[in-house]
């Protein structure tokens, strides 16, 4: 009998993992994060809040900080220039006491005005800045539809 292949044969190498693929993938892994960990460390830490995490309720009077779509910036219902932004927060007793703001952006807004926001809160001392979202299911008001004359 030429043939060797018994019960068993041919499956012991189909048993064995292959463990190269893994490799190059934990080495891909490794090269991503050594490439976004300083990048990471010289960003603006932001605490994001939890996904279920309890709406803000307007009682608290937290400092909220909003950015409308044409790019004004407001400390509750003032309107602020960005140049002044980080004195005004410096001089804001209340946010001096709690370190903590909320950021309300708008979302269409572009992201660079949104870090300089941002970094202009660490910079005047803030250690906590929530993110104020609208809940998904808003919808956002669009005229796409054609109107049927």
């Amino acid at each position: 009998m030429g043939m060797s292949t018994g019960k068993g044969g041919g499956r012991t190498t189909m048993a064995e993992i292959n463990v190269t693929p893994m490799v190059d993938v934990m080495l891909v892994l490794l090269i991503i994060f050594m490439v976004t960990a300083p990048l990471i460390q010289q960003g603006v830490k932001v605490n994001l809040p939890a996904t279920k995490a309890q709406p803000v309720e307007a009682s608290d009077k937290k400092i909220v900080l909003s950015i409308d779509a044409n790019k004004k910036v407001f400390i509750g219902e003032v309107e602020i220039e960005l140049a002044e932004l980080e004195e005004k927060l410096k001089a804001n007793a209340k946010l001096q006491a709690e370190k903590e703001l909320y950021l309300h952006a708008d979302r269409d807004l572009p992201y660079g005005i949104v870090v300089d926001v941002m970094a202009s809160a660490q910079r005047a001392g803030v250690t906590n800045v929530g993110m104020i979202t609208d809940p998904m299911g808003t919808p956002k008001v669009s005229n796409d539809k054609p109107k049927k004359p």
